[in-house]
């Protein structure tokens, strides 16, 4: 059996992510019912604005759990939030205004879980740091709608009180707040350049980053327990990504990528995979002779990453649509997902 990477933290940080997908899930659904049940335009526009962030970044939270590798499932208090905020906003006992407060206090719980997770993923391990950093896009955009979602409960809680419009100056406000958030959050998190889904190279870029660090962890230590650890996530991540790659992805680029390149990438993943068993009977106690195996591996999957990085993406580039490989993206993830829940 190959030991992963401390299993007891790294599986509380998959249902931490899977708590989160199922809160982001239901502000999805709160922003549909706002759209549809709030006439005043301006409102409307903020929440479709929010709507089109939070659709977006369910997919990139997708991305984050399939590059973290342990899938969860919610906790069941979790489950019973959402399944009683969903009755509540569908129903008439609270108001309108009542319903976005709700809404805006999820936006803080999204945030505060977000972070903390970043956090988490400083002490465990820089693997899972890699493989969570697109967290934080979700992060920042959480924390800018917070800020217009004061807005929106300044107007509604005015009206709702006094029959009256509120100083239309709110929004003003709302526009600084959100410029300073940019100016002091922007500057350490990671943010997408546009709303655009990662397409098929971001996807196996992030892949490689990720065991490109974990070769880092191994050359760092020679302890035979982290040895052994650290192997383990290598051997159970480039062996998800190679077979999800051997699915979806070269059978799309084959066509234009041409045969005998194509041939090339499956071949060195064989070579990749023997190499990968032949470490795992080996004894990581063997300091020595354990990591001059890793160091083959790492000099094996080293050149595969620079052929794919190089000629493929570049095939990819000048032979696919943006949709067409973010297309592709979804796919990958959708396999290699499944991959991980049979490995597991």
């Amino acid at each position: 059996m190959v030991t992963t990477l401390d299993d007891t933290k790294r599986s509380a940080l998959g249902v931490k992510l899977a708590d989160i997908k199922a809160i982001q899930n239901l502000l999805i659904s709160n922003e549909q019912k706002f759209i549809s049940e709030i006439n005043d335009q301006e409102i409307r526009d903020r929440f479709e604005h929010m709507l089109e962030d939070d659709q977006k970044n369910l997919g990139v939270l997708d991305t984050v759990i399939v590059q973290y590798g342990v899938q969860g499932e919610p906790k069941d208090t979790i489950k019973q939030m959402v399944d009683k905020l969903q009755q509540l906003m569908q129903g008439s006992e609270l108001t309108i205004y009542e319903k976005v407060f709700q809404h805006e206090l999820l936006k803080h719980q999204q945030v505060m879980s977000g972070l903390t997770v970043h956090k988490a993923a400083q002490k465990i391990g820089a693997d899972v740091l890699a493989a969570i950093a697109p967290l934080n896009t979700i992060n920042f955009e959480n924390r800018a709608h917070q800020e217009q979602l004061k807005g929106v409960l300044e107007v509604l809680g005015v009206r709702e009180l006094t029959g009256q419009e509120v100083d239309q100056g709110i929004w003003g406000r709302v526009q600084d707040a959100m410029a300073a958030l940019s100016g002091v959050v922007g500057s350490v998190v990671t943010q997408t350049s546009d709303k655009q889904d990662m397409n098929i190279q971001d996807i196996i870029r992030m892949d490689h980053a990720k065991v490109n660090t974990l070769f880092t962890q191994v050359a760092a230590t020679d302890d035979p327990q982290k040895l052994q650890e650290y192997f383990g996530q290598i051997y159970k991540d480039l062996l998800a990504h190679a077979e999800a790659e051997e699915q979806v992805v070269y059978p799309a680029v084959r066509p234009f990528y041409g045969e005998s390149d194509t041939t090339e990438l499956y071949d060195e993943q064989a070579e990749m995979k023997q190499m990968l068993d032949e470490i795992k009977a080996s004894d990581p106690a063997a300091t020595d002779e354990f990591k001059s195996k890793i160091r083959k591996l790492m000099d094996a999957v080293g050149d595969h990453i620079r052929q794919e990085e190089s000629t493929m993406f570049a095939a990819i580039r000048d032979n696919m649509s943006s949709d067409q490989s973010e297309q592709l993206a979804t796919q990958f993830k959708s396999a290699k997902s499944q991959i991980q829940q049979k490995m597991s």
